[in-house]
């Protein structure tokens, strides 16, 4: 997303060459292989070790951190520094490529007056942000917080945040750039409103 908000703002004119459908299909592929690759290496890292004491995991799916508390044996920290190192350098390669994606947005954007293009591009990014902001702030809590006392309850709900939470709003948050559903949204609260009053 970010390289398609990066190509439709700063290269227009060859936004149908760069995103055609074969583009699209490479980018959906190379982000597929790329995010298999890195399941397998972090399962197949989790599942070498040894397992022991209790058979329950306390948590929503079967995380990551959740399986390493119920390993033991003598590798079990160095898997989980691997393991965390990986998906701590996943995250951020990925963040620092939108940001850098963004980066050439703005650049391209200062040298333009601010009535000509600014809204319809911020308008534009503004959506893909929100979720970028809203996915990585809740991964970073998972697997950038310090050693301490945690709640169980807290781990699983973070866990919950993470996985569930963001690809439920990424299409509501997408949507609000449609017309007809910002219509029918303020009509719906507009009457419930009314309805209050009465």
């Amino acid at each position: 997303m970010g390289y398609d908000r990066y190509v439709a703002i700063c290269q227009p004119l060859h936004y149908n060459v760069l995103m055609s459908p074969h583009g699209c299909a490479c980018l959906v592929a190379w982000s597929w292989v790329g995010g298999s690759m890195l399941g397998t290496v972090v399962t197949t890292a989790i599942f070498n070790l040894t397992f022991c004491g209790p058979n329950e995991i306390h948590h929503f799916g079967c995380h990551m951190t959740p399986l390493l508390k119920l390993a033991c044996g003598k590798n079990v920290l160095l898997v989980a520094k691997g393991v965390g190192l990986v998906c701590i350098s996943a995250m951020l390669g990925c963040l620092l490529l939108i940001l850098l994606s963004y980066a050439f947005i703005v650049t391209s954007l200062l040298r333009i007056p601010p009535a000509e293009g600014w809204h319809k591009a911020f308008s534009t990014c503004a959506s893909h942000l929100t979720v970028v902001i809203v996915h990585h702030g809740f991964a970073s809590v998972i697997y950038l917080k310090t050693k301490g006392p945690q709640s169980l309850e807290g781990d699983t709900l973070m866990g919950i945040t993470y996985t569930v939470l963001t690809p439920f709003l990424s299409p509501i948050i997408f949507s609000l750039r449609n017309k007809e559903l910002k219509t029918t949204m303020k009509k719906t609260l507009l009457s419930k409103l009314y309805l209050e009053k009465i």
